[in-house]
């Protein structure tokens, strides 16, 4: 059954991501055809085609590698030389004399972007809309995403809610086994410490799941009464009722004084009673609408944005764990692969209720298209940002130049950009073999 739920976690996870990316897809082609643009291809994944079909003039279809997807807008680069004449064989004919590897690719890559351009599609160019236009057919991918995360966030925070805090119980969930200093709880005790200092809750017999009833005769229901009550006790006599498999049972012991931080956020050390136990925790939630789950993603693309600031170091440093000369960041981050392992994880974990097995997946797929959306922000080719940005510097040029009366500037040519795109796909291609290589050499789990 664990094996069928890992599965069942991934497939899930692979299934929402690649639609997601479908849908990233349409939030391009939608206001393109909208516009009067021509989409021919809308892909899911890359490399061989395993389906696809034509509907009017865009083919739909999906690839063999599902690690992204694209459309196709007819006319995204304008035609060089071509563009002043209204002729774009132009720029094809005067290509070959171009010299230097990146103005040859350049070239190139227009010949290739004009080689199935006909005079019908003239008026449908993509270079020609207005800046405005592009703007909206640009970021209307990554803003998909953002609308998915935010309706599954508000789906999570509307109902269950998120955690904020957490609650203690007067329930034992630890018993300490022996009396170390206050900066080295957590520690393991030598069998001299368990044998010649044990904590007063061990030497009492106190074990995990009691829970405290009184204390020294005065009743408790809180774990702050219990607490308040073994500090002022400093190191009398303690005579503890608790509840063990439905009965009370009655426990003695001499509570001893220790220096211990007053509160969780106080750095001095007060001497007062010590018990030797830690209480179970039991989750605060927070729920809220629209308005909350908007302040939350707030906080969160504050976060994203300063990890994709880190991202190369990041990556760097997975590098670096998969050839063992460190430790991988468990905070680091993952690939679709990683992802999906952490899903079936998720899934399968035994002392996951169902609910929260539920509620993990989706805040996975949630955060995930959070970050595909923002990451597509970045104002680098061949991102959307990229495309973005040369945008609003068309419509910044054009209206500079209509304040100070001087010719229209044109269109501004992303094609000269194309090098810069070439170094960052580059970059992205190595970024995600990293992680991807990382995620099947020292994987992150949930118990990392």
């Amino acid at each position: 059954m664990t094996a069928l739920y890992y599965t069942l976690g991934v497939v899930i996870f692979a299934v929402t991501i690649m639609a997601s990316i479908g849908l990233h897809e349409f939030g391009h082609l939608i206001p393109a055809k909208k516009f009067g643009g021509k989409v021919t291809q809308w892909f899911v994944g890359f490399g061989p085609t395993v389906w696809s079909r034509k509907v009017g003039e865009t083919e739909y279809g999906v690839k063999a590698i599902p690690l992204g997807g694209y459309v196709k807008i007819v006319g995204m680069l304008p035609p060089g030389k071509g563009e002043q004449t209204g002729d774009p064989d132009a720029e094809l004919r005067v290509r070959q004399s171009n010299t230097g590897m990146f103005t040859q690719l350049i070239s190139d890559a227009r010949a290739a972007e004009w080689e199935h351009i006909g005079p019908e599609d003239r008026d449908r160019l993509f270079y020609k809309r207005p800046w405005w236009q592009k703007v909206i057919v640009m970021a209307g991918g990554p803003m998909v995403n953002i609308a998915i995360a935010f309706l599954l966030f508000w789906g999570v925070f509307a109902t269950v809610g998120q955690v904020v805090d957490a609650k203690a119980e007067p329930v034992v969930a630890e018993v300490v086994p022996c009396i170390v200093p206050a900066d080295e709880d957590g520690r393991v005790c030598s069998a001299e410490e368990l044998k010649d200092n044990p904590t007063p809750a061990a030497a009492a017999g106190l074990q995990p799941g009691d829970r405290f009833v009184s204390f020294n005769g005065a009743a408790v229901s809180t774990w702050e009464q219990m607490q308040k009550a073994i500090r002022a006790n400093a190191g009398g006599a303690a005579t503890i009722v608790v509840e063990r498999d439905g009965e009370q049972l009655t426990l003695e012991t001499t509570t001893s004084v220790q220096p211990r931080p007053i509160d969780a956020d106080s750095e001095e050390l007060t001497p007062v009673g010590f018990l030797g136990v830690l209480p179970e925790l039991t989750p605060v939630y927070e729920t809220g609408g629209p308005v909350y789950t908007a302040q939350q993603m707030g906080s969160m693309t504050v976060d994203v944005v300063s990890s994709l600031a880190q991202l190369p170091v990041k990556v760097y440093g997975v590098g670096k764990a998969i050839v063992g000369l460190e430790e991988r960041d468990p905070n680091g981050p993952v690939s679709v692969v990683g992802g999906g392992r952490l899903a079936g994880e998720v899934a399968s974990h035994d002392e996951f209720p169902m609910k929260d097995k539920v509620i993990s997946l989706v805040m996975l797929i949630a955060g995930f298209n959070l970050f595909v959306g923002l990451f597509n922000f970045i104002p680098l080719l061949p991102l959307d940002g990229g495309h973005i940005a040369g945008a609003l510097y068309e419509g910044l040029r054009r209206a500079w130049a209509r304040l100070r009366g001087l010719p229209d500037p044109g269109y501004v040519d992303v094609a000269k950009l194309l090098p810069i795109a070439y170094v960052m796909g580059l970059a992205m291609l190595l970024m995600g073999v990293v992680l991807i290589v990382g995620d099947i050499v020292v994987p992150l789990h949930l118990t990392s």
